[in-house]
């Protein structure tokens, strides 16, 4: 096997109040796997995400990018790696034009201009947004703006994408475009969501997490399948959506 992208060993993390978050997670990521985190409220899915990137440290527990631990000597080229999109855009947009948004990671590496200028071409036509490039983003709708926050980490060229909740908030049309550019990308993804048909439309691998631990690892069809598991965990799908009438996902590389 690869190294793994993403490595979370024992990781254990308290918040001030004695609140255990995250009790002894393990949870190894390939490259080029796609991977849903699932789990009740209070599961400690977002801990886990702001472990990823080091707003947050362990307890006791070791976090590694690439093989490369998420210490404070490193968190530089962690950061460049690990790319976090938010559930609300609005935390991500704070420029006057969507071109200066996407242009802010890349100009603080210290690329050229030019450099710079072709990553902010190259991550708005990923994400189908170049025709928005001198608009201020305030303008733009809510489904726009998720696109060009997934463009201003795609600028940085991230070994792994993580999507917190990627599907909230969208109307069915901006839901099925972001699948499609989700879809379309040659990276890792790690996605957060309660939307269950959305990680078994875009995920071939599902993580279980509650109450601080890992409950549940395996293919996506068959943990949305696995009936014990999902109720005891309080993740329910749509009414009359059964997970075995879709085609398995398979994993692109």
């Amino acid at each position: 096997m690869s190294t793994p992208v993403l490595e979370l060993s024992a990781v254990r993390h308290a918040y001030p109040d004695g609140h255990l978050a995250l009790d002894g997670v393990d949870l190894h990521i390939h490259p080029g796997e796609r991977v849903a985190l699932l789990g009740p409220n209070g599961a400690g899915k977002t801990t886990l995400v702001l472990h990823l990137n080091g707003i947050l440290t362990p307890a006791s527990g070791r976090v590694a990018v690439s093989g490369l631990p998420v210490t404070r000597e490193h968190l530089r080229e962690v950061r460049r790696q690990v790319g976090i999109v938010f559930q609300d855009p609005d935390d991500q947009l704070f420029m006057t034009t969507v071109a200066q948004d996407v242009a802010f990671g890349p100009r603080n590496l210290g690329l050229s201009p030019a450099e710079v200028d072709e990553r902010v071409e190259e991550a708005l036509a990923a994400v189908g947004m170049s025709d928005v490039a001198g608009r201020a983003p305030h303008h733009l709708s809510f489904g726009q703006k998720r696109r060009v926050a997934v463009a201003t980490v795609l600028a940085m060229r991230p070994e792994i994408l993580v999507l917190d909740e990627p599907s909230s908030n969208l109307d069915p049309a901006s839901r099925r475009e972001l699948a499609q550019i989700v879809d379309g990308l040659d990276i890792t993804v790690l996605m957060v969501t309660h939307d269950l048909p959305y990680a078994l439309q875009l995920c071939e691998r599902s993580v279980v997490l509650s109450g601080g631990r890992v409950v549940g690892d395996g293919p996506t069809r068959e943990v949305l399948s696995d009936e014990e598991l999902m109720h005891a965990h309080r993740l329910e799908l749509p009414h009359g959506f059964d997970p075995m009438s879709v085609p398995e996902r398979v994993r692109r590389r």
